[in-house]
């Protein structure tokens, strides 16, 4: 039986074939390499100028190795790409390819149940796991990643950078977006669907991913980045991505622009009223008798001063209000966070204060993007491993 077991997913991985990439992932990519060799697809690395020894641990390991010309700036959608033509070189025949991120491990059984899945429909392009974070305990931050991931099953819109994709159907439509430095998947998947292929997401174990996220600036550089990428590619690509993130970004908006906005010109209204209200009382009352201290208060810093007064008055119901509402929303989503996703109080307050700050971030990734087509600038990579990318 466990002969019979054995070759019935050999047959299955017949036609698959594997592309990484990555770089300087250290450990956590010879676990990658680990779980993926000799399972019997042929496996291919694509290597963005590593310096940790990543691309002879691949070949030692039998994995073929692509170097990235670097001479152009990185994308991951660039590197996947060159893997894959580097894969169909090799295998011609090869009808099915999993993409896999350096910083992540396959589950042994994944790939036999990927090809099963798309072979079993053919309208499928596309399909994905359960991934998994290898050390939620470690921090907020890969917990909250990992109940992210959690996704229902069935048929999505989009899948992540871990998924098994049939190749004719990838080539069909060209590919990965390489201009793309984030919301690739999400593009391609677009183009896919408009063709009338399906995405979907299956039960099985995937893959588990090491985010080593343990600051919050990392959360909020990746929140950033999302900005970036959600304007691009709803509204500077293709038709098929056209109108996609219209929620998120009007979300973003909303809870990162608006509302802050309001309330800081009400504050600082009311403290440059204050701050000329005590300079005027000083000049009337804190000075020398003998000086004259009509001649410093005239009718301009009086104008000033009455002016300010009418704007603080007239935003400070909308400003009170709206420190009311972000108050509400904030419980709110920690309230729902708690009942969904099983967090403590303590870290649903401060999941939900994350998601909020998450948005000004948001409108920060977008403003980034807008400066860049302005520019006619080339987008260069937002990385929250290092942080020194696209700042």
């Amino acid at each position: 039986m466990a002969h019979e077991s054995e070759k019935s997913s050999s047959n299955s991985l017949l036609g698959v074939g594997v592309v990484v990439i990555g770089r300087n992932e250290g450990e956590r990519f010879r676990r990658c390499v680990q779980s993926l060799v000799g399972g019997g697809s042929m496996v291919v690395y694509v290597d963005s100028g590593s310096s940790d020894g990543s691309q002879t641990f691949a070949r030692a390991a039998g994995v073929e190795v692509v170097d990235l010309d670097m001479s152009t700036p990185f994308t991951a959608a660039r590197a996947r790409n060159a893997g894959l033509a580097r894969l169909v070189e090799l295998l011609p025949d090869v009808e099915f390819v999993q993409f896999v991120d350096g910083d992540c491990e396959v589950h042994g059984g994944w790939p036999a149940a990927a090809a099963n899945a798309l072979r079993q429909e053919e309208k499928l392009a596309a399909v994905s796991g359960r991934l998994r974070e290898r050390f939620p305990e470690k921090s907020l931050y890969n917990r909250l990643a990992d109940l992210e991931w959690d996704r229902p099953v069935g048929i999505e819109k989009s899948c992540g950078g871990n998924a098994m994709f049939r190749v004719r159907m990838l080539r069909e439509v060209g590919g990965y977006d390489a201009t793309l430095i984030a919301g690739e998947e999400p593009e391609l998947c677009a183009r896919l669907r408009a063709k009338g292929w399906l995405i979907r997401r299956i039960a099985n174990e995937m893959a588990l991913h090491d985010l080593a996220m343990f600051k919050q600036s990392q959360w909020l550089t990746r929140a950033r980045r999302h900005g970036f990428a959600m304007l691009e590619v709803s509204r500077f690509k293709t038709q098929a991505s056209h109108g996609l993130f219209q929620q998120q970004m009007r979300s973003a908006v909303i809870w990162g622009l608006v509302v802050p906005g309001v309330m800081w010109v009400f504050v600082v209204s009311f403290a440059v009223q204050q701050a000329l209200t005590w300079t005027a009382l000083l000049l009337v009352f804190g000075g020398r008798p003998d000086m004259n201290y009509a001649a410093y208060v005239d009718e301009s810093l009086v104008t000033k001063l009455e002016f300010l007064v009418h704007i603080t008055r007239m935003l400070s119901v909308p400003a009170t209000l709206l420190a009311l509402v972000t108050i509400g929303q904030w419980l709110r989503l920690a309230s729902r966070a708690r009942r969904e996703k099983g967090l403590s109080w303590r870290e649903a307050l401060l999941y939900s204060r994350l998601l909020l700050a998450s948005k000004a971030s948001n409108v920060r990734g977008m403003w980034q993007m807008l400066r860049r087509r302005w520019n006619k600038a080339r987008a260069t990579l937002i990385d929250y491993k290092t942080q020194e990318s696209g700042k």
